[in-house]
């Protein structure tokens, strides 16, 4: 296995810096248009989303219901008694007659009656009658803001809303240009039956889009409550006296309270609404089918609806009928009956879960947070394709956040949020291409010839590793040249030279940059490598002589291509020797090598020219075996060679020559005669030695060399012996 990248600091200064600059200039584009109201638009489209999305029915939705004049109801007056638009008020008295039948807990129309009936007084005077039975009713009134060139007055003889708002003055509501200026109520005689009058007015946001409800409006210093809250009102039989007074309620700059409920408030003094889903989600019954039921009812027939379906239930009527423009926009459907808007508002009343605006502070904090966070992502995932998943992967997190929020009654800015996180991934990755691209271009072209991948890779996450200056460390350090190159070179054009030394050179350094190693440098057709840096290798020395049996290996298998190129058969000398050295980059501030330097390295360098004298082409020495029967992994064969003393270095060293597994089994006898005679050169027998070397002379180099000078060595005391060869070149 290659060995793992170190992890490098994760939140380093130069870290926590970018993710401030990208995260805080991030925030900065993103609140700017929002405090200016530009994502407002957008925001509305992905609020209507969420709606469309989550719409639910409440704990109330089922204890209202809507009886609506649709066009069936129309049709059904004109054929069924010739009655065209608008209807007589007496018509509407079946409908009051048929609730109180069903004892319903309210009834509220969201049905102008501003003028007289053309059916003659005595039409009105019936419907009040029975509005006046009927107890818990609502009627609608407008109020506008329309210039009236005078204040504001409260008409004459029209009753009193009947309940008080302590903190009216100083609600953000109450604010000069949001106050109604006229009043367009319902004929007197029907506004004294109600019990409530209830506003009608309803205001969209920008877009056109019903969202949001006011539950009060002021007018002439009284506060008047939407028909959705004056359903609401005219159910609390509980807290009505006998002078028909209402529940106090109290004002604040967070919203309404109401008899032991609260609704939320934005700074315009309206709530938004949890709508339920589409039109129908409410129980609704055509106006027709509840006349025709009282109607029935009265001649002890079986009605259309049975009444018991609207026991306790708020009722409202409206219309829904295209003909008569009560049709408005609303996030769950293009085309929504005003009343079912006013039904909402009292379905989120009496199932407390009004939605409110996350505070202006909260959102900054929110869309600063989510910046800073991705920018801390991408300032520390640097790669542009592990910053773009980690923009993918952060882009959810608004919308997950406006979800969550929504289903525990929040709107939670999503524009903000999103264009904040996109453009702090952005601008990281900017940021990245900016600062790390170039640098990372620069560490690529400048090492990738010469350092494994993974170095690079950690380079490239820590570029002050390339910093002048170095450190003390174990290393295995690899010398290998070619042997006889200098002849060989002679004979080739410089174009095949070149191509020679290219693949010679690329075949060894993929081998050594698999085994984990470092390239140092070339030199000419030698190698310089070393192990154990600037990553770490816990088997350094095993995998630096498992480099060489493999580099060994792969120039056997290249060597008859090499040889018709050349007319000559390459072999390649190898010197290994691990110990201390210092690491690092060292050379000039503008111009630097990662190498190392030590007598270790200069051991190494030794070893690779005793070969010559062995006979051999690899050569470790004695610390590099000792660390391989140290270190974690398979064993490596290898026999000992003997003593040497290397030029520039007075101790000496003992040599070995790694084998491979099956050189080793091969050669199993050979080896162990060889060994024998070694034996007796130490013992400074050489005759025994001579005779021991001669049997191997024909099949083993190093086995021939002690031959040679065994012949010429003179007899010595073995205590005056120490059998170390001294090199006298390098």
């Amino acid at each position: 296995m290659l060995p793992k990248k170190p992890t490098a600091p994760f939140l380093t200064t130069k870290v926590l810096r970018q993710a401030a600059i990208t995260g805080l200039a991030a925030a900065f584009l993103s609140l700017l248009p929002w405090s200016l109201g530009f994502w407002e638009r957008w925001e509305a489209k992905t609020w209507d989303m969420r709606v469309v999305w989550m719409a639910a029915p409440g704990a109330a939705t089922e204890d209202i219901a809507l009886i609506l004049l649709d066009q069936q109801s129309l049709d059904w007056g004109l054929e069924q008694g010739g009655l065209s638009w608008p209807w007589p008020r007496e018509v509407y008295t079946a409908v009051v007659d048929f609730c109180r039948r069903a004892g319903v807990a309210s009834l509220t129309f969201d049905v102008l009656f501003l003028e007289p009936s053309a059916y003659g007084v005595e039409d009105d005077a019936v419907l009040a009658e029975s509005l006046a039975s009927m107890g818990p009713t609502g009627l609608a009134l407008f109020l506008s803001r329309a210039a009236t060139g005078g204040l504001p007055s409260w008409p004459e003889g029209l009753p009193e809303p009947g309940w008080s708002v302590a903190g009216l003055d100083e609600w953000p509501g109450a604010a000069s240009h949001l106050l109604a200026t006229r009043i367009s109520p319902p004929r007197p005689e029907l506004a004294a039956a109600a019990r409530v009058l209830g506003n009608v007015q309803l205001r969209p946001d920008p877009d056109g889009v019903f969202r949001r409800m006011r539950p009060l409006d002021v007018f002439d210093g009284r506060a008047v409550p939407s028909l959705g809250l004056a359903a609401f009102l005219a159910a609390t039989d509980a807290t009505v006296g006998p002078d028909h007074s209402l529940p106090t309620a109290g004002l604040d700059r967070r919203g309404l309270a109401l008899s032991e409920r609260f609704i939320p408030l934005d700074a315009n003094g309206a709530a938004i609404l949890r709508f339920r889903g589409p039109s129908g989600t409410h129980a609704a019954y055509s106006a027709a089918a509840v006349i025709q039921s009282e109607l029935r009812l009265l001649e002890s027939l079986p009605g259309v609806v049975d009444p018991a379906e609207l026991r306790d239930k708020h009722i409202f009527f409206g219309f829904s009928a295209p003909g008569l423009f009560d049709l408005r926009p609303t996030p769950v459907s293009g085309v929504y009956p005003g009343v079912e808007i006013q039904a909402t508002f009292l379905d989120n009343l009496l199932s407390d879960d009004f939605l409110r605006d996350l505070p202006g502070p909260a959102t900054v904090g929110l869309v600063l947070g989510l910046c800073l966070l991705t920018g801390l992502a991408l300032a520390v995932w640097r790669s542009p394709l592990a910053g773009t998943l980690a923009i993918l992967a952060l882009l959810a997190v608004p919308a997950a956040l406006a979800v969550l929020a929504y289903q525990i009654g929040w709107w939670v800015p999503l524009v903000a949020t999103g264009v904040g996180v996109g453009m702090a991934g952005i601008l990281g990755l900017l940021f990245n291409y900016a600062t790390e691209g170039r640098q990372r271009r620069f560490i690529k072209n400048a090492f990738q010839q010469y350092l494994s991948p993974l170095v690079i890779e950690q380079l490239i996450a820590d570029p002050d590793k390339l910093k002048l200056g170095g450190e003390r460390k174990e290393l295995s350090i690899f010398f290998s040249d070619l042997q006889g190159f200098t002849t060989i070179s002679e004979n080739l054009d410089p174009e095949a030279l070149t191509a020679l030394l290219n693949d010679y050179l690329t075949a060894m350094t993929e081998i050594i940059h698999a085994e984990g190693g470092t390239v140092d440098k070339f030199e000419g057709d030698a190698i310089i490598a070393f192990w154990n840096a600037p990553l770490d290798v816990p088997d350094h020395a095993r995998r630096a002589v498992q480099a060489a049996l493999r580099c060994q290996n792969r120039l056997a298998e290249l060597r008859p291509g090499f040889r018709e190129r050349t007319g000559h058969d390459l072999y390649m000398r190898i010197g290994i020797n691990t110990g201390p050295a210092v690491v690092g980059n060292m050379g000039s501030h503008s111009r630097f090598d990662y190498s190392m330097l030590g007598d270790a390295v200069n051991l190494a360098a030794r070893l690779e020219g005793v070969n010559k004298q062995f006979g051999s082409f690899t050569l470790i020495s004695e610390a590099t075996r000792r660390a391989v029967l140290e270190q974690p992994g398979e064993g490596i064969p290898m026999r000992e060679l003997g003593r040497v003393a290397v030029v520039g270095r007075a101790e000496p060293v003992t040599v070995y020559e790694p084998l491979t597994r099956e050189q080793a089994a091969a050669r199993a006898a050979d080896l162990n005669r060889f060994a024998e005679g070694l034996r007796a050169y130490y013992r400074a027998n050489f005759t025994e030695a001579m005779r021991i070397f001669a049997d191997l002379n024909e099949v083993d180099p190093p086995a021939a060399g002690y031959l040679e000078i065994c012949r010429d060595h003179p007899p010595v005391a073995p205590e005056e012996w120490d059998g170390v060869r001294r090199m006298r070149t390098k």
